[in-house]
């Protein structure tokens, strides 16, 4: 190694070892309050096992409130057949097929070489792509205007959207101006975005970019095993807790008389002392009897189950949230660490995603819960929502619908605005160590700065993403569907008997697809990383040897060109 090179190579070393130094804990009160919430969620998980009993919800009961079918009972009938609910949740059915599995395996594998191609390939690609949308893009504006001028000659073509309001026939819009200018108008758009070729140019270099950044740092590729097994305890005990909270009323038994003019009719009863009161030998009430009705119960914990419920609900959200933030805050400071990298691969520290992963949990608990709460929030309100919507399905009221969907609509808008906002948060959280707000606020003026980036390098990578889970699901798809419908003789003896095959193909490719998406969502966040990493490299430098580039020659070359054009 050249005196020049170790000397860089003891800067980076230092430069790391500062951040580290001088990286202190953020958003303390989140993460206290974050804490609590974990504990007290054990608690409730502790008072529902302590009430719950889940046969309420798995055996059915007598009138007695005795479980059917059950050894030891009374009702333990031998010969009578009880449906057993369990066995359609049994995974021993899709287990018995091993060639399931050896098909998400494929996908698994075919993800990986797809990430690591794209290196080669993202221009490729997205080029082939863009030239056939534009054929497209092209023939959609031909239709649109000779739609458009057919309708001005058509009476009741010019009244607008607005009002002719929500209606369900999507026909009664087709045939409004109003509404072939607005294709018309979104397609040109379209079109303008795909002739900013320099700005596609530079985003196919980030592709590319990130794709050897990941081919640097493989074990990025395994992270989200650990965010699956987050997300199995979060899922396995909000359902352990749902189902106990729902399961924990105690019996409550109503007096049954032949006679409705009884008056103790529907009132509670207690079976053990039933005959021993006035009840049953009154002359109204003759032949009557308690009998189970529901499960139920009058004490304070019993009124308040579905606010635990809710509660429940809420604490697992939070929960989900905040393992996908850990996530993308540990790849984001794996990547990151990447990119400010003097010499790539020479420069980058040991065990980045360690280190990254560190990092999140010692210093930014706290600024991951933040965000997460935040996004849980706007969650919870869309949930509340789709609940009123179906107790109000009942009730004719065409206000309250509107209302509804309006509510619905800006509820889904922010939560998507929160969700983008939130990762590029937690990038900034990773790359300097600021607490929530401030790096939110930093990573929004920062993606305004650069919004014809934003806009180009988002819908493409979303685009080539997206086309790639399709192929991947697709291909492996076709393959299932040849081998479970015997089309292949090769291994024709290996193909179990089915009744309906496809059970097994929809679940090979429903699980390719899942698998395609963990591995792309990785990809994702790298692309996002070296984005703002980039565009924050291009505000603090200007490539002078006093202030360096820290981008690849690949993207200062791209840079180079685009400045010369402007």
């Amino acid at each position: 190694m050249e005196p020049k090179d170790k000397c860089l190579h003891f800067y980076n070393i230092c430069y790391l070892f500062l951040i580290c130094l001088f990286r202190s804990c953020t958003d303390i009160l989140h993460c206290l309050i974050f804490t609590l919430v974990i504990l007290s969620y054990v608690a409730l998980g502790i008072v529902a096992w302590l009430h719950g009993d889940p046969r309420k919800m798995i055996h059915p009961t007598d009138s007695y409130g005795q479980f059917c079918g059950q050894k030891g009972t009374s009702n333990a009938k031998p010969i009578l057949f009880y449906f057993n609910i369990l066995k359609c949740t049994n995974p021993a059915v899709l287990i018995n097929l091993h060639m399931i599995f050896v098909g998400l395996l494929i996908s698994l594998a075919v993800s990986l070489v797809f990430i690591l191609l794209l290196r080669f390939t993202a221009g490729l690609l997205l080029w082939t792509t863009i030239m056939a949308a534009l054929l497209l893009l092209a023939y959609g504006m031909w239709y649109c205007s000779t739609v458009w001028s057919q309708l001005r000659y058509r009476q009741g073509s010019e009244v607008a959207i607005l009002e002719v309001g929500l209606q369900t026939d999507l026909q009664i819009y087709l045939q409004l101006r109003q509404t072939w200018i607005i294709f018309l108008i979104e397609a040109s758009i379209f079109l303008m975005l795909i002739f900013l070729r320099r700005r596609v140019l530079m985003a196919v270099t980030l592709l590319r970019e990130a794709s050897k950044a990941i081919s640097y740092i493989m074990s990025t590729l395994f992270f989200p095993v650990i965010t699956f097994i987050l997300l199995t305890i979060c899922i396995s005990y909000w359902g352990f807790i749902a189902i106990y909270l729902a399961s924990s009323g105690e019996a409550v038994y109503k007096v049954m008389s032949p006679d409705v003019s009884c008056p103790y009719v529907n009132s509670t009863c207690n079976p053990e002392t039933f005959y021993r009161t006035n009840i049953s030998n009154s002359a109204l009430c003759l032949g009557s009897k308690c009998l189970f009705a529901f499960y139920g119960g009058e004490t304070s914990y019993h009124r308040c189950l579905f606010l635990l419920q809710l509660s429940n609900l809420f604490v697992f959200l939070w929960l989900v949230n905040f393992s996908l933030a850990l996530e993308q805050c540990t790849l984001a400071g794996t990547f990151a660490s990447y990119y400010w990298a003097k010499r790539k691969p020479q420069d980058i520290p040991p065990c980045p995603l360690f280190l990254s992963f560190n990092r999140a949990i010692r210093y930014h608990t706290g600024s991951l819960a933040f965000g997460a709460l935040i996004l849980s929030v706007a969650q919870l309100f869309r949930i509340i929502l789709e609940y009123l919507e179906q107790r109000l399905k009942c009730v004719d009221n065409t206000l309250s619908r509107f209302l509804l969907c309006c509510l619905k609509c800006c509820f889904w808008c922010l939560e998507k605005f929160l969700r983008y906002m939130n990762c590029n948060a937690y990038i900034m959280v990773a790359i300097y160590g600021k607490n929530f707000c401030t790096s939110a606020r930093e990573a929004f003026f920062l993606l305004m700065r650069n919004a014809v980036r934003v806009a180009v390098l988002d819908r493409l990578t979303d685009f080539l993403l997206f086309l790639g889970k399709v192929l991947i699901a697709g291909g492996v798809g076709v393959v299932a569907f040849f081998f479970f419908t015997n089309k292949i003789p090769v291994i024709q003896e290996e193909v179990p008997s089915l009744n309906y095959y496809w059970v097994p193909i929809l679940t090979v490719v429903i699980g390719a697809y899942l698998i395609a998406h963990s591995f792309f969502s990785i990809y994702a966040m790298c692309v996002d990383t070296l984005f703002l990493c980039f565009c924050d490299d291009l505000e603090r430098n200007d490539g002078s040897s006093n202030k360096p580039y820290f981008m690849s020659p690949e993207l200062h070359r791209i840079l180079g060109k685009s400045n010369q054009i402007q």
